[in-house]
């Protein structure tokens, strides 16, 4: 065979290994509303830097006629490119080839992507459209799952790692999305679940359909399980190159930064009277966030889930920084078992990646009742308090308005290391409410009294004057200064700029205990 004949043959195979599963399921796949898998990565890639690894990787099985059967690539498209210029590493699962199941082979090729990854500091990046493990395979395609769980638990926090969810995602396959940092999942066209529909009626007698279950807007707002929510495929991409725009490739490096025309000394005026007068009426805190930060461009994280507390990125100055709120205008801002949750796990994420904390409290406490004991509400507000004291990043926060209780030390206060602390002039900084306080401290009063209603309103103004302001807080040194609300953008960037080269560290071992 001559040099001609050799590149033939290479263009032969190179192909075959284009078609996948062929023309005809692509079809399927795009009247579904599903780019192809090798579509996806173009879309997610700037243009022309894809370069495949283990094309011409076939499965070894030979029961059940699967030797007959081979395909180049066997259903899984690995490899690395660019994204804004930056290096990242990406596999697609080829749903057009048995079903873009698991089998030894394609769980080997996902393996060496992962750990060249975390070898180079790139992001890895996992578009998951497959039926799950490869049955006739047994064994050895559950052994390949497993290899990828360990992968992604030992480079957790070394380099970031995002799932989409683009098709089904069953069994064993969810854990791998799992333990990564953030999961997309497009609306009706992708879901997530352990077991399908068709067991849990067997099992439990449940009639539940697959979107019901495990679908897009189930796990976005029921379960937490996604972060994103997506319309399309398009969408979904789009979302993973604008979420990779705020953070570093890894652990050693920064965020990027970009050129920022938003003047930093900005004022704005309407945060002066953006807290209203009487303290338990709501306001939107995302009006707050997107005055203080860069061009008012607030990337939310998890936006569906848990709203009592908001989290999610922006830049100031240029700079990436991760925002965590309490939101008064949901559940008056309380936390509960699901904000402990969503808002540890996002802080720990920042801390991960070196990218500033910026924390906005208005929190009345932790949301009472049995359902929030029973849940292991102490458990889990005790994940936030931990990963707040845990965290090394430059810490800043801004009290705009309540700070009571316990939900007052978890929410980045001074006490657990926090660098910056802020309230602004309408902070309420205590034990508990006025009412609460009043009722305990002068119970006994208040029962001998004639004009119980008339003391009552009298001692709570008093408390409030007296403790329910930012100054016992400043005198003590527990909040650095008392700002007024227009100048939060110039203080926070000026904050930020001060504590560019903070070290910290905590004491050494092998890992904390975190109370899960």
């Amino acid at each position: 065979m001559n040099l001609e004949q050799k590149l033939q043959e290479m263009k032969r195979r190179d192909q075959l290994a284009q078609e996948g599963g062929g023309s005809e399921r692509r079809e399927r796949q795009h009247k579904e509303g599903k780019m192809s898998a090798r579509e996806r990565i173009d879309f997610l890639l700037d243009e022309s830097t894809f370069e495949e690894t283990d094309r011409f990787v076939t499965h070894r099985a030979n029961d059940f006629g699967m030797a007959e059967q081979k395909y180049y690539g066997d259903g899984f498209i690995t490899g690395y490119g660019r994204i804004d210029g930056r290096l990242v590493f990406v596999f697609a699962q080829d749903f057009t080839v048995f079903g873009g199941s698991l089998s030894e082979t394609n769980a080997a090729k996902i393996v060496k992507i992962m750990e060249m990854a975390a070898r180079v500091g790139a992001p890895m990046i996992g578009l998951n459209d497959s039926g799950g493990a490869r049955i006739q395979e047994g064994v050895v395609s559950l052994a390949g799952y497993a290899d990828i769980f360990l992968r992604n638990t030992l480079y957790s926090g070394v380099v970031p790692q995002l799932s989409a969810i683009m098709g089904p995602c069953a069994g064993g396959a969810v854990y791998s999305p799992a333990i990564t940092d953030f999961i997309v999942m497009v609306n009706n066209t992708s879901y997530m679940f352990i077991t399908g529909p068709d067991v849990i009626k067997t099992v439990m007698h449940e009639d539940v359909t697959k979107e019901q279950l495990g679908g897009a807007q189930t796990h976005n707002e029921t379960s937490g399980v996604a972060h994103f929510l997506a319309h399309d495929d398009a969408e979904c991409l789009s979302m993973l190159r604008e979420l990779l725009s705020f953070i570093p490739s890894n652990n050693l490096d920064d965020p990027p930064r970009k050129p920022c025309t938003d003047p930093v000394d900005r004022a704005d005026a309407a945060l002066d009277t953006i807290v209203p007068p009487q303290s338990n009426l709501p306001y939107d805190i995302k009006d707050v966030i997107r005055a203080v930060i860069d061009d008012g461009y607030f990337f939310e994280v998890h936006e569906h889930y848990a709203k009592n507390i908001v989290v999610g990125f922006a830049r100031m100055d240029g700079r990436s920084v991760g925002i965590v709120a309490n939101q008064p205008a949901f559940l008056a801002g309380t936390l509960d078992i699901n904000a402990s949750v969503k808002g540890a796990r996002f802080v720990r994420f920042c801390d991960c990646f070196n990218i500033p904390l910026i924390t906005f409290e208005d929190v009345p406490g932790f949301l009472p009742g049995t359902t929030q004991e029973y849940g292991g509400i102490i458990r889990h507000g005790a994940k936030l308090l931990f990963a707040f004291a845990e965290a090394t990043v430059p810490k800043l926060t801004v009290i705009t308005r309540k700070a009571y209780g316990g939900a007052y030390c978890v929410m980045a206060s001074k006490h657990i290391r926090t660098d910056v602390n802020y309230a602004w002039p309408t902070a309420e900084i205590a034990v508990m409410g006025p009412e609460g306080a009043v009722d305990i401290v002068y119970r006994r009063e208040l029962e001998r009294a004639k004009n119980r209603d008339e003391l009552r309103t009298q001692k709570i103004d008093e408390f409030r004057d007296r403790f329910a302001n930012p100054y016992v807080a400043a005198e003590r040194g527990y909040v650095d200064a008392v700002i007024q609300p227009r100048d939060t953008r110039k203080k926070l960037i000026q904050a930020l700029e001060m504590l560019q080269t903070k070290r910290d560290k905590n004491p050494p071992k092998k890992h904390g205990n975190m109370p899960l």
